[in-house]
């Protein structure tokens, strides 16, 4: 595959620039979370957002799909949805002078799917995402139907210990490419927020982008180059979250899975594009680490009664965890990330 030209790279910076800018107008006081989104939108990943009510989860998503212009529909998780609520159902109709059973199709037939408390369902219904997630398609009664292209999920999720929660499974878990947890506003936000903004009323934003564009830079995120180094240090940090790998796994009770490496590269490659650049770095792969890894870990009983938490078991790792090791041959100059 031909790598990505120093033009290509420009000329997509320049969207994304656009794009970045827009959201920051929805969601004051965020950019690195800004940033970390449409990180993982380029590297077509499905997105996990953790935080208390009224932060701004769901605003980000529905900003992020105007500005996108791409057919969004949003599905309220609670604890009587069912899993045909979301996949469709066949129904009973009048064809040809019979009647037939006709699939329906629910509303994961879209675009971005914004699933707005996935964590209130029960875990059936959690778990019929599961095909969708992974394969881009869904399968009912035996039959399958292709879901549309792209197909994005973005959740949000109350923290676990909020009444009326269940705790996704682990296999739905490892199916997010970043987990991102989002935090309260410092006083100076409050104030624009108190000042820019009104109760019940939306920012208004534009298409910053239609889908023609976004398809071309999506397909540029694949052609970003990742060096033989970048790579075996993805595949060192990965392989160091397991029991016995380091010292920081002395707390960890299961490792990182192989999609977890494929994650690190892929969000690599999507951070390096962000910042016009046509190969992917060491200081890539370390920047979404913490949102690859968060949720791709179970720490030991003993360590979650100390309350350790995997971020900090994460920085551990990437401080154990050198650029490069001994048996790597070659080198990678650094490109300041911004």
């Amino acid at each position: 595959m031909e790598h990505a030209s120093e033009t290509e790279v420009t000329d997509a910076g320049r969207h994304i620039r656009s794009l970045s800018s827009a959201l920051q107008q929805v969601i004051f006081g965020q950019e690195e979370l800004i940033q970390l989104v449409l990180t993982g939108i380029l590297a077509r990943g499905h997105i996990l957002l953790e935080g208390l009510p009224g932060l701004g989860k769901t605003e980000l998503v529905k900003g992020l799909s105007r500005t996108l212009d791409l057919d969004t529909r949003r599905i309220q998780f609670t604890p009587d949805l069912l899993p045909g609520d979301i996949t469709g159902n066949p129904v009973l109709q009048e064809k040809d002078g019979s009647r037939q059973f006709i699939f329906q199709p629910g509303p994961l037939f879209t675009n971005i799917v914004l699933a707005d408390e996935i964590n209130r369902a029960s875990p059936k219904t959690q778990s019929a995402l599961l095909e969708a997630m992974q394969e881009r398609r869904v399968t009912v009664l035996g039959e399958t139907h292709q879901l549309p292209l792209p197909f994005f999920v973005l959740a949000t999720q109350n923290p676990i210990e909020l009444e009326g929660t269940y705790p996704l499974p682990e296999a739905q878990l490892d199916r997010f490419l970043f987990k991102l947890e989002i935090t309260r506003n410092d006083v100076g936000t409050l104030e624009r927020i108190v000042n820019d903004r009104e109760l019940g009323t939306e920012p208004e934003v534009h298409p910053i982008m239609d889908e023609t564009t976004l398809g071309n830079i999506l397909s540029l995120v694949r052609r970003i180059f990742l060096p033989e180094v970048v790579g075996n240090y993805i595949a060192r940090l990965v392989d160091a979250t397991h029991p016995g790998q380091s010292s920081a796994a002395r707390s960890i009770k299961f490792g990182s899975s192989p999609r977890a490496a494929l994650s690190l590269a892929a969000s690599a490659r999507a951070r390096a594009l962000m910042n016009e650049r046509t190969h992917a770095s060491f200081e890539d792969v370390k920047f979404v680490a913490p949102s690859v890894l968060r949720h791709r870990i179970i720490l030991e009983y003993n360590a979650r009664v100390e309350g350790l938490t995997s971020n900090e078991v994460i920085s551990s790792l990437l401080e154990e965890v050198p650029f490069q090791s001994g048996n790597t041959p070659g080198t990678l100059q650094q490109t300041s990330s911004n």
